[in-house]
C-alpha cells in the first residue's frame, strides 16, 4: 500500500486509478474517492493542491472538467452518474499516512471496518502514522494503531484548535 495514497477497494478503487494520474498531472492530489447512490450514483471526488494552498471554487471546476471526461472514456459503471469535487475541508478525513502526520496533536474520530480489541470506534488524539497504521491516544491515555487499510472512516474533529492551526497555516502560505 502506497502510504502517500488512500486507500479504497472494489468500485472506489477502480475509480482512484482512473482519476489519480489525471490529478497528478494537474497539481492535485487525491484525498478520497467515494461513490453514493444506486440509480444514478454521484461519485464523488475529494482532492487538495499538491503545492498546499487553499483549494478555490475555480481549482474544483478545472478538476470536474477534466476528470469527467476521463471517467467517460473508461466507463467503469453502467449508466448515467454525477460527478462531485470537492476539497477536504477544515474537518477532513484521515485518508493517508502523510494527513496523520500532518495533523498530529488534533482530535479524531475513527472507525475500522473490523473491531480491534472488541471496538470498532475510536476517538482520541491524532499521533501521526507509519505506511501501516494510524495512531491516537484515547482519552483514557492509551494509545493504539489502526490499521490504514482497515478505516472504515477517520475524520478530524473541528475544535478551536483545528480552526486556529488551518487559519495559522493559510495566512503563512500566502505571506
Amino acid at each position: 500500500m502506497d502510504h502517500d495514497r488512500p486507500h479504497h477497494v472494489g468500485l472506489e478503487a477502480r475509480l482512484a486509478e482512473i482519476v489519480t494520474p489525471t490529478l497528478d498531472s494537474m497539481g492535485y492530489e487525491l484525498v478520497r474517492v467515494a461513490v453514493a447512490g444506486r440509480d444514478r450514483p454521484t461519485v464523488q471526488i475529494m482532492a487538495e493542491r499538491a503545492d498546499g494552498a487553499a483549494m478555490a471554487v475555480e481549482d474544483c471546476e478545472a478538476i470536474s472538467r477534466h476528470l469527467g471526461a476521463v471517467i467517460d472514456v473508461a466507463d467503469p459503471m453502467p449508466g448515467e452518474w454525477t460527478l462531485e469535487v470537492s476539497s477536504p475541508g477544515i474537518d477532513r478525513p484521515l485518508t493517508r499516512a502523510k494527513d496523520w502526520n500532518r495533523f498530529a496533536g488534533h482530535l479524531a474520530r475513527a472507525e475500522l471496518t473490523t473491531p480491534l480489541d472488541g471496538r470498532r470506534r475510536f476517538t482520541g488524539t491524532v499521533l501521526g502514522a507509519d505506511a501501516a497504521a494510524g495512531r491516537l491516544r484515547l482519552d483514557d491515555g492509551s494509545e493504539v494503531a489502526l490499521p490504514l487499510d482497515q478505516l472504515r472512516r477517520a475524520r478530524l474533529v473541528l475544535t478551536d484548535a483545528l480552526i486556529e492551526a488551518t487559519a495559522n497555516a493559510t495566512r503563512t502560505r500566502t505571506n
